[in-house]
Formats: C-alpha cells, sequence, structure tokens
C-alpha cells in the first residue's frame, strides 16, 4: 500500500497532554470525563486547543494547536486547562498528571463507550483493562519523508533519556514498584506497542503496514502505538514514549528536547551526514534501565558499548546542541532541563511525599493535584531561570 506523509512546517510542534480527573478530597479517580467535555464543547469549538475524552472515563487530553515554537504549544495547553477548570473547579474535580494514579484500582474505572475502545478492551482483555497509564505525545515536523525513519532509528538513542525525564510512575495499583517508570513496562503489552522496529525508509513502513493489515493486526497506521512513530497524517515524527509530566514547565523542557533532536538530525542529514544508531538489543536494554533507575540509569550511547550516567549525557547534549535551541527559540524551555536533572523527576518527588507520610499513597495524589494547580507557570518558571 501507498501511505501518503502529510506536508508539514519543519520542527512545528504539537502536543498532547493525558490528565486526569480525582475527587479533590479522597485523591480517587473520577470517571466524569463525558460531564466536563459536554460543559466544554460549546466554549472551546473555535479554539486553536482541543479537549476531548481517552479510554478511559477518569481522562481527558488536552492538545495544543501547531506551534512555531514550543512556547506557542505550551501556550495552547495552558489556555486548554483553564478552560477544562472552568467545568471542573465548580464540580470539585481537581486534575493531575503522572504515568500512573499511585493507587487506583483498574476494575473501578469505566471505559468510553467507543466502538474502538471496546474493540481493543475485547481483544486485550487484562492487560487493555490495565492501561491505566497517563503520558504525553509530542509531535514534530518532518520536511522530507526520506529523512522519517533515519530520524526515528536516532531518536531511539535517546528514548532512555526521554524516559527517564518524565518518569512518573513508581506506585502501581497500592504497591511501590521499585519502578521510576511502571508504565514504560506496562503499555508495551499492547499490541503494536513498545519500541519502534529498525526500518530503513519509508517502503520498508509501508510493507510492514500491509503485512500487519492483511493479517488483521491492525486498520491503519493510526494503530501503530510505537514508543516513537511516525504520525503520516500530520506531516510529523511522534515521540509517545514518556510518562504523563506532572507539571507544565516539564512539559516544556521535554518537548524542546525533542524538537531540538529533531532538527539537529535533520540538519545532519541535510549535511550528507549519517546519524548515530545502536543496536537494537542495546535500545531495548536501554529502555528497561531507564524504566527501572530513572535519571539514576546509565545507558549505552554508541555502537561499542559505550555506558554513561543520563544525567551526564543529557548535559553534555544540552551544550551541544544549545545553538540549536537557540535558533528555535526553545532556548529557555530546553534550559528548563536542568531543573529536572538537578531537582529529579516527578517519581523522585512522588517516593519523598510517601516516604515522609508513611507511606500514605492519598497524599502523594494531594502532592500532585497541588504541584499541577500551584506549581508555577510556564511564563514564571522561565522568569526564575534568568534568561
Amino acid at each position: 500500500m501507498t501511505e501518503p506523509f502529510a506536508t508539514s512546517s519543519r520542527s512545528s510542534v504539537g502536543l498532547e497532554w493525558e490528565l486526569m480527573l480525582a475527587d479533590g478530597v479522597t485523591g480517587d479517580l473520577v470517571s466524569r470525563a463525558p460531564e466536563v467535555l459536554d460543559g466544554l464543547e460549546e466554549r472551546t469549538k473555535l479554539e486553536r486547543y482541543t479537549v476531548t475524552g481517552e479510554l478511559l472515563t477518569n481522562t481527558v487530553e488536552v492538545t495544543s494547536g501547531i506551534g512555531d515554537t514550543v512556547a506557542a504549544a505550551v501556550d495552547d495547553i495552558a489556555d486548554a486547562i483553564a478552560a477544562v477548570r472552568t467545568v471542573t473547579d465548580p464540580l470539585g474535580i481537581e486534575l493531575l498528571c503522572a504515568g500512573s494514579h499511585p493507587f487506583a484500582q483498574w476494575f473501578d474505572q469505566g471505559i468510553t463507550d467507543k466502538t474502538r475502545y471496546h474493540t481493543l478492551i475485547e481483544r486485550t482483555q487484562w492487560w487493555g483493562r490495565n492501561m491505566m497509564i497517563w503520558g504525553i505525545h509530542v509531535h514534530v515536523g518532518v520536511d522530507d519523508v526520506h529523512k522519517v525513519f533515519p530520524i526515528i532509528n536516532a531518536l531511539a538513542v535517546y528514548l532512555p533519556h526521554l524516559q527517564a525525564l518524565s518518569a512518573s510512575s513508581p506506585f502501581w495499583a497500592g504497591e511501590r514498584t521499585g519502578y521510576a517508570s511502571n508504565r514504560a513496562l506496562v503499555f508495551q503489552q499492547l499490541p503494536t506497542a513498545g519500541l519502534p522496529w529498525p526500518l530503513k525508509d519509508w517502503s520498508e513502513f509501508e510493507g510492514y503496514l500491509d503485512d500487519m493489515i492483511a493479517t488483521g493486526v491492525i486498520h491503519d497506521a493510526t494503530e501503530v502505538r510505537w514508543d516513537i512513530r511516525p504520525a503520516p497524517r500530520w506531516g510529523t515524527i511522534e515521540v509517545r514514549a514518556c510518562d504523563g509530566m506532572s507539571t507544565l514547565p516539564e512539559l516544556a523542557a521535554v518537548a524542546s528536547l525533542v524538537q531540538v533532536l529533531v532538527e539537529h538530525f535533520s540538519r545532519e542529514l541535510d549535511a550528507g551526514r549519517d546519524l548515530t544508531t545502536i543496536q537494537p538489543w542495546f535500545v531495548r536494554e536501554n529502555k528497561w534501565r531507564a524504566a527501572r533507575y530513572g535519571l539514576d540509569a546509565r545507558v549505552i550511547v554508541d555502537p561499542d558499548g559505550t555506558q554513561i550516567e543520563v544525567t551526564t549525557h543529557l548535559r553534555e547534549t544540552m551544550e551541544r546542541l544549545g545553538d540549536v535551541a537557540a535558533d528555535l527559540k526553545c532556548a529557555r524551555e530546553f534550559a528548563g532541563l536542568e531543573r529536572i536533572l538537578s531537582q529529579g523527576a516527578s517519581s523522585t518527588r512522588q517516593t519523598l511525599v510517601a516516604d515522609a507520610s508513611d507511606g500514605d499513597l492519598r497524599e502523594v495524589v494531594q502532592h500532585l493535584i497541588r504541584e499541577f494547580r500551584a506549581g508555577p507557570t510556564l511564563r514564571e518558571h522561565l522568569a526564575s531561570l534568568g534568561h
């Protein structure tokens, strides 16, 4: 089959952020997304952003318009959250985000009444019902279809970095998992989810789609759920590996890293240079290490098997690609990565709260609610960086 790749502006940015709905007092998830969405339908239909439902009725997803900069896309997200709060605040519903809810149980959650979701659950059964996971998706525009898979394969080297920065699912169904990102290992249980196959070019991807459609695994390209995937309809590469970010400045920082990496790789290809990739077995090992250890992980960064602390490699990358960030007008958001590196990702903050409250996971949820609501806006955060 022929799968057209849409035209998009090079290195443009789109963001998707999945948010939990919780009772403000108990912290329990509430299955009230249909009610929230009904209340928003009229007031948001002409906006750049969208607010939609997801698999579970305890979730809403906010999506930006196409931004020339990370800041523009994040502004859309902030506007969407403000709109959602006009409905949720009067109902006593709080918003929060992490890769998992610390104590919720799958059997208490409702499924959104759409055929594609019922079909997914029917096929995947227990694993599908256990998809109590929240993430972010970062789209970056690519100007040439022939660049798509070289860039995806190069981005795979940085998957553990993105996982570690966003790690926010140390608890699962009331248990301390010992993983910084339990979500990363749960999500890959779905058909077509997990690491991307190391395909060489677009024609191999079209062959993959032919095989998967012919055997009834998928109906179209939207059902490919890789950690990094092409989004042909939008003309983008979509990074889906990250846990849900707990604050807006962190979302902006991680989005800037994705944008900078894609633009850097695109420039390298323009200059006729090959991109660094590593063996698929190294990519797989890195994913597990980042899920287990988060920002404490050592990762494999080249085909020779060189291992380095993920924080050290991130700082080296930030130093090397600072000029690209400046060109993309996301230098301040890019600098925000240092705050995560120095203060820890959400998974660290959650475990500290749990330790301080004798393991009371309701306190962890209240921490996440406070952080999401009272944490700095992006503008305040950038101002504090002094740039």
